[in-house]
Formats: C-alpha cells, sequence, structure tokens
C-alpha cells in the first residue's frame, strides 16, 4: 500500500494565523488539488492530518469543520483526487492530549485504520510540529515551503534528512520521479 500523509493549512490550502474558520477562507494553494489527482491516478492512498485548536477554542463549531472539510472534499475531486480520510486534533495547544501534532496521536490512529506500520511514509507539512510527528513514529517527514515552510526553514532545527520543497506539486513530482 502506497500511503501520504498532508498536513492541510499551509499544504493543501492556504493557511491563516487567524484560522480557518469558515469554508468561504478555505482556499487552495495553486497546484495542490492537482498534486493530490496526480497521487490518486499513481494509486496513493492520500491522508490528511491537522490540528485544529478553533475547535477547542471556540472559534468554528463541529460543523463548520465539516463543512470546510466537504468543500476541500468536493475541490479534490472535481480534480480527479481523492483524499481517504481527515485525521484532526480538536484540542488547544494547553490541554495536553496525544493527538496534537508534534505528538504522534494522529499518526498512531493512521498506523492502526490501514494497518500500516509508517516507518518511511511520506509525511508532508510546513510547520516543525508536523515534521516532528512524522518523525516520532519514523515517517518520513517533508517540509513545503508555503504556508508557514519558510518560516519553519529560517528557525532550523529540522528532523535529520528533512527534503525540502518550493510546494505540494513539486514535493509530489519529486515522490513519483526521484531520479527527476
Amino acid at each position: 500500500m502506497k500511503l501520504i500523509i498532508l498536513d492541510r493549512d499551509g499544504v493543501i490550502n492556504f493557511g491563516s494565523d487567524q484560522f480557518i474558520k469558515s469554508p468561504d477562507e478555505w482556499k487552495p494553494i495553486s497546484g495542490s488539488l492537482e498534486a493530490i489527482a496526480r497521487l490518486t491516478r499513481e494509486g496513493w492512498r492520500v491522508v490528511v492530518a491537522t490540528n485544529q485548536s478553533g475547535l477547542a477554542r471556540g472559534l468554528f463549531e463541529m460543523a463548520t469543520l465539516n463543512a470546510i472539510h466537504s468543500k476541500m472534499h468536493k475541490a479534490v475531486a472535481q480534480a480527479g483526487g481523492r483524499i481517504e480520510a481527515v485525521f484532526y486534533c480538536p484540542h488547544a495547544a494547553d490541554m495536553n492530549c496525544d493527538c496534537r501534532k508534534p505528538k504522534s496521536g494522529m499518526f498512531d490512529e493512521i498506523a492502526a485504520r490501514y494497518g500500516s506500520d509508517l516507518r518511511g511514509v511520506p509525511a508532508i507539512g510546513d510547520s516543525l510540529r508536523d515534521l516532528q510527528a512524522a518523525a516520532n513514529v519514523g515517517a518520513s517527514p517533508w517540509l513545503v515551503r508555503t504556508g508557514k515552510g519558510e518560516r519553519t526553514l529560517a528557525a532550523g532545527g529540522l528532523p535529520e534528512n528533512t527534503p525540502v520543497y518550493a510546494d505540494l506539486g513539486e514535493a509530489v513530482e519529486r515522490l513519483l520521479n526521484p531520479a527527476a
């Protein structure tokens, strides 16, 4: 099974320091939907792992998060792709849960759902906590420069051997054509 894990905000869609709080605020990054469609055509199972502390902070309700994800699923489908599942952490950072990245709870849940060891599975994110969560379970952390990626790269401290790509499209190109 070919499995890939993507962060949402800053990788698939534009992020916001004020959170994505409505479907209208969810706007795909150029090329991201096509990259997911390409993965789908090549037989990859695409899942999303995203921290969504806006729920715990009362910035939006569960119905709104579902509507945002529905918009994302439809946009990806219209491009010819498929996101199989969205795993999310609804907790605020101070709640000390096991699922909020950089902890590995969401990744453990993905491994259990797919009956798969995540060692070497590409996990693409734009923040250090995305990369750390991947590294914590032996997945392969990949950084994109979109979203918070430039700030993450500038701050340093990336897990060892983390490749860096301009965006999801470039990362998918390298994944599918490693010699290119």
